[in-house]
């Protein structure tokens, strides 16, 4: 069992983010998963130009750290998005990396994985910026299992709460993947997303050659 965290903080070993994170890697560490800590701000990652050739061949034009960053995605079976508040939006460092996975969400490679996320904020926002990682695995597939989101510019003590609120979210990804866990609700929305990029990319068939063929590899696309 593996589970990977992502911490798109650029303030380093000073992150209150990267407490969280590290909280739910051990959480999970403590339920037996075999864990991996990702500092994307550490990482090159170019901007998406929207050129399409990752549609057509399944690759990308840049040459950057991306494509490693994804392999550890794929190899994982547990993925924890971590983001402070920045304008009510994750920071530009995941944002980038999101942009990329325009791919993966056609092809919904996160299917069969599970995800969760955390998030800090000065006061506000929290909450939604939590949902909006836990809304993008969702879209590539992934089932979600919980976020913690914690405001901390009102109570210096509310990290420290916050982080045994990660490590309990940490047991909780572990155990969902153990347990293959399923909810009915994601469930739902996993067939409807799967259904509606079958249609787009039938459409796109002479265009995006790549992804046509993967979903007819999967057997369900002819």
């Amino acid at each position: 069992m593996k589970i990977i965290g992502i911490n798109a903080s650029p303030k380093g070993d000073k992150s209150q983010t990267r407490r969280l994170v590290t909280g739910v890697l051990e959480g999970a560490r403590q339920a037996g998963a075999d864990v991996t800590f990702i500092d994307i701000c550490s990482l090159d990652i170019a901007y998406c130009t929207a050129c399409g050739t990752c549609y057509a061949k399944g690759e990308c034009v840049h040459d950057d750290d991306y494509p490693l960053l994804f392999e550890k995605m794929m190899d994982a079976d547990g993925i924890v998005l971590g983001s402070p508040n920045y304008i009510n939006a994750v920071t530009a460092q995941l944002k980038t990396m999101l942009d990329r996975m325009a791919d993966a969400i056609h092809c919904q490679s996160f299917s069969g994985k599970y995800g969760c996320a955390v998030c800090t904020a000065g006061g506000s926002y929290a909450d939604e910026v939590a949902d909006y990682m836990n809304m993008t695995l969702l879209h590539l597939g992934a089932t979600t299992v919980g976020k913690v989101a914690v405001n901390v510019g009102a109570d210096p003590n509310a990290i420290a709460v916050g982080e045994k609120q990660a490590k309990e979210l940490g047991r909780k990804l572990a155990g969902a993947i153990k347990t293959k866990w399923k909810d009915p609700v994601q469930e739902k929305h996993h067939e409807e997303r799967r259904e509606y990029f079958k249609r787009l990319i039938s459409f796109n068939k002479d265009l995006w050659v790549h992804e046509y063929e993967y979903w007819k590899g999967l057997g369900e696309l002819k």
